[in-house]
């Protein structure tokens, strides 16, 4: 009983900062997406109006259009940075001249803050001063201008959280490696199994954990994304990058529609779960079921 008593002391803390930082706005935000409320209106109060915000999201193309990019945005980042996240990860393990220079320059992006991130690839993507239209442009005679062309913006959104955030796949999956036992390997590799064998049925079901839990992460940041792109290209040109952080930033700011930017939060938010326990019961479950 006293262990117990010493356990909930010692959770406290974490579990009241919980509740101030995590639950209380979570039921504030519910309880806000259920109002038609603009606090810098003649009238500011709150006006319950049941679902009619979540009705209005049904019906609402700029947000379905938003949450259709959203998710393409998603789909390429996340899977690139796991591909490439695994590569280098896998080239970090051995010795090569320059390794520790290199992970220290590839690991950079991870303490910048997206705000920063955005601004410098707006600097390197602007056509008058940039260094990658120039390089484009005199390597392969391609003009590259993300403020008039929404593929090129599109991509270039793409590319930039993949440069930021491919660091943070690549750490956890050398934790990951680096913890592998080596004798399923040997054994392996005994019976002549391949290369490719081996990662398909030795690696890539030990380190699926770590894998997914990286997914869940990644898949929750790129949801959100909203600093980035804004600094980018501000969710153009038209609505091209306009993802569905920065439909939420759109509404709840410039149109101080609070009830309705509310109500897509906790869309996503939903969203978001949905996929995360999509993924857990393809990819985890079955395994937990057969041990």
């Amino acid at each position: 009983m006293h262990s117990q008593k010493l356990g909930w002391l010692l959770l406290s803390p974490t579990i009241i900062i919980l509740g101030l930082f995590g639950i209380f706005p979570f039921i504030y935000v519910l309880w806000v997406s259920f109002h038609a409320w603009n606090p810098f209106a003649a009238n500011p109060g709150m006006v319950f109006n049941w679902a009619d915000n979540y009705r209005r999201l049904v019906f609402d193309a700029q947000f379905l259009a938003s949450l259709g990019i959203t998710l393409a945005f998603v789909f390429f980042a996340v899977v690139s940075e796991l591909v490439l996240g695994y590569i280098l990860a896998q080239a970090l393990l051995k010795d090569f001249p320059g390794k520790a220079v290199f992970r220290t320059i590839h690991t950079l992006p991870l303490i910048m803050a997206p705000i920063i991130v955005g601004s410098v690839w707006k600097l390197m993507t602007t056509p008058s001063i940039g260094i990658i239209p120039y390089l484009l442009r005199n390597w392969f005679g391609y003009d590259l201008n993300i403020g008039q062309s929404a593929v090129a913006a599109f991509t270039v959104t793409v590319i930039m959280d993949i440069w930021h955030w491919t660091p943070l796949v690549t750490l956890s999956l050398i934790a990951a490696l680096v913890s592998l036992p080596p004798d399923p390997f040997e054994q392996a590799q005994i019976d002549g199994a391949g290369k490719s064998q081996i990662f398909w049925h030795i690696t890539l079901p030990l380190i699926r954990p770590a894998l997914l839990a990286t997914v869940f992460i990644r898949l929750m940041d790129a949801l959100r994304t909203v600093d980035e792109v804004l600094m980018l290209t501000g969710g153009g040109p038209g609505s091209s990058t306009r993802y569905i952080g920065v439909h939420i930033f759109r509404e709840v700011f410039p149109k101080t529609n609070y009830g309705y930017g509310s109500a897509i939060s906790v869309i996503v938010l939903y969203l978001t779960i949905v996929v995360c326990w999509l993924l857990y019961v393809g990819l985890i479950a079955p395994r937990v079921k057969r041990g």
